[in-house]
């Protein structure tokens, strides 16, 4: 049997790919402090496993293809709350950010045509690139100032006749960063000038912890992309309810959506009973996301604090999301992070992070970074931390 190329050109996840490490780590009676993931510690609000409990239908049956109406009308008003019109017809239920994303990808590019997205980025966006053929074109940002973005005729530059869209991740995905208006403006005139598509991955939108608001601003706010503008969202961050599956793909681009429901029949439909519990977090006071960001703020400062002791070590200082890139003194983030789980311990604990090259578009950049997710109670951060800088001590490939 002849396995494709296309398969083969697919990268593991750096996030998840030292996962067989952890385990056998687990294994062997080690605690693992898992900073490599996005996956948070925080109880899932209860309304989810209420309104499953109270299901009485006796068939649990195919559901409609582009979602279940209560799920759609519930995410239109959550959308109508923060000043975005969204027609029904202009929600699609999906099986996560991540199906969405593909179906997006799918819907806009050819094999050989180009996706401009602003690096470092979420890794997984390359992995939907090329299972559709497509290709990252990426454009290097700087911890300098913030992961923020070059200026407007740099990114133009970039646009070549291959390009069919923008992907952009507000807040940022490993960064931190969160985008001004101005730099969402200049997105927006160039989407606009080249008739692009603009992918928006708001999945952190409540996730902002130094500005005057707790919430993002949303590329969904500016009325020149209604025709372009393809938004990316899910249950997963918002609700602490990533093992839910269920996000959306939403655009006014009435075109696309018969495309889009092309995509959705194709896998027929998404969890019915996931649905039903989606559609009651989105009950949830706002108290709950408001205490949420106060919470996330807390880690965020531990784990800043933390890290600022580690000799050698630097770190991004992100301003939403809950992760930060790190710079560490080391030969190879990824053969240290083996080695961690491998070889560290102490009092059979050690620590876990996602190597930094996974998130450049090219392997060789960013060797010595790492994605930090704070995702923890802040005690544990603040021994995850403490673990990283003894193992940093130890490491024999260490540099300075």
């Amino acid at each position: 049997m002849k396995i494709s190329q296309r398969v083969q050109s697919i990268s593991t996840s750096p996030i998840r790919k030292l996962t067989p490490y952890a385990d056998a780590a687990k294994a062997a009676g080690k605690k693992v402090y898992h900073l490599n993931i996005g996956q948070p510690d925080i109880a899932t609000p209860p309304q989810f496993m209420d309104s499953i409990r109270k299901y009485g239908e006796k068939v649990i049956a195919y559901g409609n293809s582009k979602g279940e109406m209560p799920l759609i009308k519930a995410i239109q008003k959550y959308y109508k709350e923060k000043g975005m019109d969204y027609a029904v017809e202009d929600i699609y239920v999906t099986n996560g950010g991540s199906e969405a994303l593909q179906f997006a990808v799918m819907s806009l590019c050819d094999p050989g045509d180009e996706i401009v997205v602003f690096e470092p980025y979420y890794a997984n966006y390359t992995t939907f690139a090329k299972e559709y053929g497509a290709k990252i074109n990426a454009i290097r940002t700087s911890v300098k100032n913030g992961y923020h973005l070059p200026g407007e005729k740099e990114i133009e530059a970039r646009i070549t006749p291959k390009t069919r869209a923008i992907l952009i991740t507000n807040p940022g995905n490993p960064t931190g960063v969160v985008y001004t208006e101005e730099e969402m403006e200049i997105i927006s005139r160039l989407v606009v000038k080249y008739d692009l598509g603009l992918i928006a991955d708001e999945v952190y939108r409540e996730f902002v912890y130094d500005g005057k608001s707790s919430i993002c601003k949303s590329f969904g706010t500016i009325p020149c992309l209604d025709d372009s503008l393809i938004i990316i969202d899910s249950v997963s961050k918002r609700y602490s309810a990533c093992g839910v599956r269920i996000g959306c793909i939403i655009s006014k681009n009435k075109e696309l959506h018969g495309h889009i429901m092309k995509c959705c029949q194709a896998r027929l439909c998404s969890p019915t009973i996931e649905q039903v519990g989606a559609a009651a977090l989105y009950t949830t006071p706002a108290s709950y996301l408001e205490e949420v960001n106060k919470e996330y703020k807390k880690r965020r400062n531990t784990i800043a604090a933390a890290i600022a002791k580690l000799p050698g070590v630097s770190a991004s200082d992100p301003k939403g999301a809950f992760y930060l890139m790190v710079s560490l003194p080391v030969d190879d983030a990824e053969k240290f992070a083996i080695w961690t789980l491998e070889n560290f311990s102490i009092d059979n604990e050690t620590v876990m992070f996602a190597p930094g090259n996974g998130f450049y578009s090219d392997p060789n950049v960013g060797k010595n970074e790492a994605r930090v997710a704070y995702v923890l109670k802040s005690e544990d951060l603040e021994r995850a931390v403490y673990l990283l800088g003894e193992a940093l001590k130890a490491y024999p490939g260490r540099t300075k």
